[in-house]
């Protein structure tokens, strides 16, 4: 397929200031561990809505399949996936970089795909956040070697700040200062995924891991 290059550049959105959780979200439990809100419910599906048509216009009715990322993209792949009207098939790679839940480590590629599922095919591969680069780099590159026709990449979080590898995105959702967020996918120590917006986590929830 020809390259569709970077089109979600100039559209990306921003952080932006939200009350605290505590009057948007009353009924969570962790809301006095949340700093602030920087994407609501609203503004994620908006934002995810973008990024499908602009997809979706890339492929026009080529079919191609989506690797998503475990275990912090799920829920994001699985908003996008549902929003792209065109034939897809979906596929899973599984990658720890992670280790203390604050600072990435060595990492390590769990497991891929099939073979059958990546050789001549077009990929487009989907992770929660772009942080250092070094999954999403480590990973597209594996999946080259695999036999892929083409691989694009797709974040809903990007942290341009904080890049260890040259390495930019096709497509992004948001860029995001460098703060700890969770929520929508992302966690801390396996915890907050399944908040329905993205936070800023407070510095003393995760400070005492940070000094070990």
């Amino acid at each position: 397929m020809a390259a569709c290059g970077d089109v979600s550049k100039k559209h990306f959105g921003h952080c932006a200031r939200h009350p605290h959780p505590t009057t948007q979200y009353p009924g969570y439990p962790v809301k006095n561990h949340i700093e602030r809100v920087l994407f609501d419910e609203h503004e994620i599906l908006k934002g995810i809505d973008r990024v499908a048509a602009e997809v979706t216009a890339c492929y026009g009715s080529e079919e191609f399949t989506v690797v998503s990322i475990l275990k912090g993209s799920c829920v994001f792949a699985s908003d996008l996936i549902r929003r792209i009207p065109v034939p897809l098939e979906l596929a899973f790679v599984a990658a720890s970089s992670y280790g203390d839940g604050t600072t990435s480590g060595e990492l390590k590629l769990n497991f891929l795909p099939a073979e059958h599922e990546i050789e001549g095919r077009n990929l487009l591969l989907v992770d929660d956040i772009l942080d250092t680069g070094r999954t999403m780099h480590a990973i597209k590159q594996e999946l080259i070697k695999m036999g892929a026709a083409n691989v694009q990449t797709c974040v809903f979080l990007d942290k341009p700040s904080r890049r260890a590898v040259e390495f930019e995105s096709d497509y992004r959702v948001f860029e995001v200062e460098d703060l700890f967020v969770v929520g929508y996918g992302l966690d801390f120590a396996g915890r907050y995924r399944n908040l329905p917006y993205v936070g800023a986590l407070r510095e003393e929830i995760y400070a005492e891991t940070l000094t070990r």
